[in-house]
């Protein structure tokens, strides 16, 4: 499992390996039932603090991307496909709104901004 933090960042660091492991468990890099380091481990390896871990863990579990089993570990869990899809959706929605904050900034328009999607996605080949 690779987690690359960056302390130049705005995100915070539980924040960062939260959004770095979900996106890992939506693209298949880590499966259901796949073991994740334990909280000690990912300090060592990251050099962060285990109460850093320990949040983003806690977080992980509590939108049901993770579970933990008490002496086991902290294990991928299995996922409904209509969950992931929602996540995903969420976090495309999250981008669109930083886009088109930056868009507004800039003047674009709606129906440029538009335009600059259909161009980027594909056109409407993807529907």
């Amino acid at each position: 499992m690779d987690i690359i933090l960056s302390n130049s960042s705005d995100e915070p660091i539980y924040a960062q390996i939260v959004s770095q492991i979900k996106a890992q468990i939506m693209n298949g890099e880590l499966s259901p039932g796949d073991a994740l380091p334990s909280m000690r481990t990912l300090a060592g390896q990251l050099r962060i603090s285990v109460i850093t871990t320990k949040r983003a863990y806690e977080e992980l579990e509590r939108d049901g991307f993770i579970e933990n089993f008490a002496g086991k570990g902290c294990f991928v869990k299995v996922q409904n496909t209509d969950f992931l899809k929602e996540e995903t959706i969420r976090q495309t929605e999250q981008l669109l709104e930083k886009a088109c904050e930056k868009a507004r900034m800039c003047g674009l328009t709606s129906s440029e901004l538009k335009e600059m999607i259909d161009l980027i996605y594909g056109g409407e080949d993807y529907e």
